[in-house]
């Protein structure tokens, strides 16, 4: 699960620390999570803030990107982010009419280039240990 920033200061804070990726599709910026500024008791401990300026486009343009980027985060975050971290996906130009395994890509490669990317938890349950405890069918 995925938390949201949603005050300005966390923003700035994300964006104050200068760590960033550039790719075509989006700008990832991230900030290690400190005793100043981190999630409360009980939060996940990944959070997540989007932003679409007005260099996007229109308010239909930016809202598409921004969705976009939502869902890109959604699928790639809680299981290849490592915890402990801020991030921040700025909206570019290309964003909302960039194709979608591109836009995903572009997000796995900031996470590599941050050093950040984890690999995904495996299921350690195979075919050959379903059949040692007789959970196969008959």
């Amino acid at each position: 699960m995925v938390g949201r920033l949603k005050r300005r200061p966390e923003f700035l804070a994300v964006a104050g620390t200068r760590r960033k990726h550039v790719a075509p599709g989006l700008i990832l910026q991230v900030r290690r999570h400190d005793e100043r500024q981190r999630p409360a008791p009980g939060e996940p401990p990944i959070r997540l803030g989007l932003t679409a300026s007005r260099k996007v486009g229109n308010a239909v343009v930016r809202n598409r990107a921004r969705r976009r980027l939502r869902e890109a985060a959604r699928q790639i975050l809680p299981a290849h982010a490592a915890p402990g971290h801020d991030f921040v996906l700025v909206a570019r130009a290309d964003t909302a009419e960039r194709p979608w395994t591109e836009l995903l890509g572009d997000l796995s490669a900031a996470l590599k280039r941050l050093g950040l990317w984890r690999d995904a938890p495996r299921n350690d349950t195979t075919i050959t240990d379903v059949a040692k405890n007789g959970e196969a069918g008959a």
